[in-house]
């Protein structure tokens, strides 16, 4: 999957931190997972931490409804809620409850440090800022997750008991989403920045936004590898 199937401006992005963005796309975390030799206690740890990363991911999702300038930003976003809440907390929801880890104590649990620091840059981006600074920060956990899921669906050693776990971000539906995550991104940023939104002033400024959260996903995969 390349940047361009979720749109030019995160490929943009994307490109303007390649060193960070491999960090964190081929990170060991990610590598335990294609090959299955990631300890199920460091995949639980994650699990539960991401479980509480996703309750503040839609929160900040919601945010884009009220920040939004157009119908189509706000059913976009909208329908991302609908699938973080709805779909994909569900895949953590199943997971856990075979370790006997139910939806309460997810709920329930105590965030780390890395959980923190994550989803609250991301709100305050979206509080602070405008639509496209809360997209910025958004756009590395969606676009990211795509990308590792494709990777692994077709290089991932077929006995990997995370084969669940790949298969939701490989899946051509979460693919649709994703894919309509980036146009909408991109019609966004043609209509607040014009055709040569990466020569405008506020690029750089966009830049560092996907940057640093790009930067805070090594760190949770670093957290999760903690839980081993």
């Amino acid at each position: 999957m390349t940047g361009a199937a979720y749109g030019a401006a995160f490929a943009q992005w994307r490109d303007g931190c390649a060193d960070q963005w491999r960090a964190y796309t081929h990170h060991p975390f990610v590598q335990g997972l294609g090959d299955g030799s990631l300890p199920r206690p460091a995949f639980l740890h994650y699990l539960v931490q991401d479980y509480l990363f996703l309750v503040h991911f839609a929160r900040a999702w919601s945010l884009g409804v009220v920040k939004a300038e157009t119908l189509a930003e706000m059913r976009a976003c909208a329908a991302t809620v609908d699938a973080l809440v709805n779909h994909e907390m569900s895949l953590h929801v199943k997971i856990c409850a075979k370790a006997d880890i139910d939806e309460a104590t997810l709920f329930a649990a105590t965030e780390e440090i890395e959980n923190v620091a994550y989803t609250r840059y991301v709100m305050d981006a979206g509080l602070q800022g405008d639509f496209l600074d809360l997209m910025a920060a958004l756009a590395p956990c969606c676009f990211g997750y795509g990308e590792i899921g494709t990777r692994l669906a077709g290089a991932a050693d077929a006995r990997t008991p995370y084969r669940d776990w790949i298969e939701t971000y490989a899946d051509a539906d979460y693919q649709h989403v994703m894919a309509s995550v980036g146009q909408m991104i991109d019609d966004a940023v043609l209509r607040r920045l014009g055709p040569d939104f990466a020569t405008s002033a506020r690029w750089p400024q966009l830049q560092a936004r996907f940057a640093t959260a790009t930067r805070l996903e090594v760190a949770f995969w670093d957290m999760g590898l903690r839980g081993a």
